[in-house]
């Protein structure tokens, strides 16, 4: 069964997802948590800093996976912080450390593969981490042998990406199809990637047949077509802003039906049900 995790760092929203009874776990990043620190501290007098609020957001998801991100690009920084962050926030709850693939910011990396072996090594101290900012599924695919237990590519962005070297003008709410755009003859694609959700699919495809206890978290999701497409392709997590959550509950014949029916109420069976009989 699909789990459905809020991407926010905002105590409110993954409060009202909790209380409707289907948040399975939370992703965050640092300008996430800054944000709603920040926010916090414009609202109310009393003093708060990142600290006590990522302890307050733990002990509120209980045993739910929460992601915290390290901000390192070695090696030994991003180990040396995913053990701070599990030794100092694991008590709490249920931490997973997000590590990207690839920290490289050059256009040719070298073998190093800071972000792969950062993986392996936090894992063999079983720190459970979420492998972020996949691209490939052949990230994906080296994420879980280096024993990530999550897997993130990156679907919006992947859309993004396949525009901006198109030169499509879009907005990032518009709906990129799931089957790629055609331009001419050819579908437009990024080394055989020809959309966000063919990513995850690819992701899923690839770690399924290898059998990875590896799960497959679709990430930078933008719209509830993007929600529904990224569940039929397999993934194993889907991790969702709050609008998106809000925008899933709607549609403009269910607030139809429910005039009408709140319309052809029957008194004698409002009655029964007012327990009155």
């Amino acid at each position: 069964m699909v789990k459905l995790f809020l991407d926010s760092a905002i105590l409110d929203e993954i409060k009202a997802v909790k209380k409707i009874g289907i948040l399975d776990g939370v992703t965050t990043n640092p300008s996430l948590i800054k944000k709603s620190v920040d926010k916090l501290k414009g609202e109310e007098s009393k003093g708060v800093d990142i600290e006590s609020y990522i302890k307050e957001m733990l002990e509120v998801c209980g045993e739910r996976p929460v992601s915290l991100e390290v901000i390192g690009v070695s090696f030994e920084e991003m180990v040396r912080e995913g053990k701070l962050l599990y030794e100092k926030f694991g008590k709490y709850g249920n931490v997973y450390v997000k590590i990207p693939v690839n920290t490289c910011m050059e256009e040719e990396c070298s073998m190093e593969g800071d972000g792969i072996r950062a993986i392996a090594e936090l894992s063999k101290n079983n720190i459970p981490v979420n492998c972020t900012l996949v691209f490939t599924p052949e990230q994906a695919l080296l994420a879980a042998k280096a024993g990530a237990k999550f897997v993130s590519p990156f679907m919006g962005r992947e859309d993004d990406y396949i525009r901006e070297m198109n030169r499509i003008k879009f907005d990032k709410t518009d709906y990129f199809p799931a089957k790629g755009i055609k331009k001419g003859e050819k579908v437009l694609d990024d080394d055989g990637i020809v959309s966000g959700v063919d990513l995850v699919d690819g992701c899923v495809k690839i770690l399924s047949k290898n059998r990875f206890e590896c799960e497959v978290l679709a990430a930078s999701i933008r719209s509830t077509r993007q929600f529904r497409e990224a569940v039929k392709v397999g993934a194993d997590i889907v991790t969702l802003p709050y609008g998106v959550f809000i925008e899933s509950l709607g549609h403009a014949k269910t607030i139809e039906g429910m005039k009408k029916f709140s319309e052809d109420v029957v008194e004698e069976y409002a009655e029964l049900l007012r327990g009155r009989k």
